[in-house]
């Protein structure tokens, strides 16, 4: 099979990890990061991956991080913006921007932005980590999107993945012509250090508690992962679940085109990268 070069984002832990393992079993690249550079080294010297950490809550660390990557490859087959996070109480980032926000979507979306160019020469595909909470949680005030009125861990977090979901239909409707793909896709709850740093006690059981022993393994969302990156079945510009298009109704705003546009704009305003390109 043609090896391919493929950077996995949140590889530190989870679903990330689980799928650096997979996709060097298959003999692809990996380039991996993560915001913890003890868990990430060993990640990459199980997987012979190459690795460099980098803090989505700093903007800065994810420019260095693209400019890490051009350094090593001038195509990229797979983008996987896995890394995320919900956390228990509002912050501000460095860079001005609710954390919750930045570190789930505002990251990857000037990630993918700085090195579009690479995945466009592999003609290649853009995969977002994206949740049920969006569905559950999610609806998208652009008027809010730092949760000043009021926060609520599971509320900021359904916003922030339903605006990575949106990302992914934009990219196809911008990039798909120049052979890009970008898909969407819930892996399934996955029991993991996920909600470690939520402060809310009925989502810690959840995910590491008793319930969690009927939760998938990381493994599992591993796999749906690597679906999204290569099954004809996921269509670009698509959300799906569990290798299946979403049976659930549509996301109210999932075809607000007015919407889509609104976002990226914003995105572009608050990553700064109209003034980088």
């Amino acid at each position: 099979m043609t090896q391919r070069t493929i950077l996995v984002t949140g590889a530190s832990d989870g679903i990330g990890a689980a799928t650096a393992r997979a996709l060097a079993e298959r003999g692809d690249r990996v380039l991996l990061t993560g915001r913890s550079p003890a868990k990430l080294a060993a990640v990459a010297a199980s997987t012979g991956g190459e690795a460099c950490p980098a803090d989505f809550a700093r903007l800065d660390d994810v420019r260095a991080l693209a400019g890490w990557v051009r350094e090593r490859t001038d195509r990229l087959d797979v983008l996987a913006n896995n890394a995320g996070g919900i956390f228990a109480q509002r912050a501000v980032t460095v860079d001005g921007n609710e954390r919750t926000l930045q570190v789930n979507h505002l990251a990857g979306f000037l990630l993918t932005n700085l090195l579009l160019d690479l995945v466009v020469a592999a003609r290649g595909t853009v995969v977002n980590t994206a949740s049920a909470a969006a569905d559950k949680y999610g609806r998208l005030d652009l008027m809010d999107l730092d949760s000043a009125r009021s926060y609520k861990p599971t509320t900021a977090y359904g916003n922030a993945k339903f605006a990575t979901m949106l990302f992914a239909r934009s990219l196809h409707g911008r990039f798909g012509g120049d052979g890009v793909r970008a898909v969407a896709i819930y892996p399934g709850d996955v029991a993991s250090n996920f909600a470690k740093d939520t402060g809310t006690t009925s989502m810690k059981l959840f995910y590491k508690g008793p319930l969690a022993l009927f939760l998938k393994t990381p493994e599992d969302g591993a796999a749906n992962l690597t679906w999204a990156m290569e099954s004809t079945a996921a269509r670009s510009g698509e959300t799906y679940t569990e290798r299946r298009a979403l049976p659930r109704k549509r996301h109210p705003q999932m075809d607000d085109a007015a919407l889509a546009d609104a976002l990226w704009a914003e995105s572009e305003r608050r990553v700064g990268f109209s003034q980088e390109v």
